[in-house]
């Protein structure tokens, strides 16, 4: 089961970002779930202008922009 999400969907540049930017910055493979916000009405109304979204596994969210000094931080908050 993956540790991650990252909330995104098809054709946003910044979701293309966000994932390059937390990919070589997780320790396995598996741990990153890739969810498409236009398949379910209420993550489009809950994320639909906040888009991408990094949660952890207990609910924290990170939320656009950040960079990857950030991103390390909030992986190893949640560990």
């Amino acid at each position: 089961m993956a540790k991650w999400t990252l909330y995104h969907t098809e054709g946003c540049h910044l979701c293309e970002q966000a994932h390059a930017l937390i990919t070589p910055l997780l320790m396995s493979e598996g741990s990153l779930l890739l969810t498409d916000i236009m398949a379910d009405k209420q993550l489009i109304a809950q994320y639909q202008v906040s888009i991408p979204v990094l949660k952890n596994e207990h609910g924290q969210q990170l939320f656009w922009p950040f960079t990857a000094e950030q991103v390390q931080i909030f992986l190893a908050l949640a560990d």
